[in-house]
């Protein structure tokens, strides 16, 4: 017999939940980089980059308590980013975030880059993500390929490149990261 208050998620679910984020590591550490060939050229130049949405992320995660590093900016090029996100893996991050390059233009390349990677996928992000921009902005959010999966033992994140964009997935997954990461981490 199907126990169909468990399907419903109901107080079985709700504890699993529980139980999991009381086992959930109390340090998590964040690598930030941003995927944009307008501020990637600017840094060529020696220019100074203003990177809004980077610093949108980061203030959200160290609002939070976790350990971050940026990774800078890299051009919106498939290469790039996946050696930044590996890098940061390699580094110790417990979740790497690429802010930008999520839209429907042909310079949008994240989803691209990371998604080969995947060990497993996190499909939940990018719909709840695009239901959350729906609310606040209506159909343009939509338009958002935001992505999350698991890359070699950590969580990977394609946010959006606007500032507000990125600043709502950072909001997102900030309190749910240290479940993530016990999850991952197999605890």
């Amino acid at each position: 017999m199907v126990n169909t208050r468990a399907l419903r998620g109901g107080a079985v679910s709700a504890g699993a939940v529980r139980e999991h984020r009381e086992r959930a590591p109390s340090s998590v550490k964040v690598g930030i980089v941003t995927a944009s060939t307008s501020r990637y050229a600017a840094f060529r130049r020696g220019e100074r980059v203003v990177d809004d949405s980077g610093d949108a992320v980061e203030e959200v995660m160290r609002a939070r308590g976790y350990s971050v590093v940026r990774y800078g900016v890299v051009d919106d090029d498939v290469k790039q980013i996946r050696e930044a996100v590996l890098r940061g893996i390699a580094e110790g991050c417990d979740a790497f975030v690429v802010v930008g390059g999520t839209g429907v233009t042909a310079r949008d390349v994240t989803v691209e880059a990371i998604r080969p990677l995947f060990e497993k996928e996190l499909p939940g992000f990018g719909e709840v993500l695009r239901l959350e921009s729906y609310r606040r902005i209506g159909a343009a959010g939509m338009l958002s390929r935001a992505t999350a999966g698991v890359v070699r033992g950590a969580a990977v994140f394609a946010f959006p490149g606007s500032p507000d964009g990125a600043r709502l997935a950072a909001e997102l997954i900030a309190e749910e990261l240290p479940h993530l990461v016990g999850l991952i981490r197999g605890s």
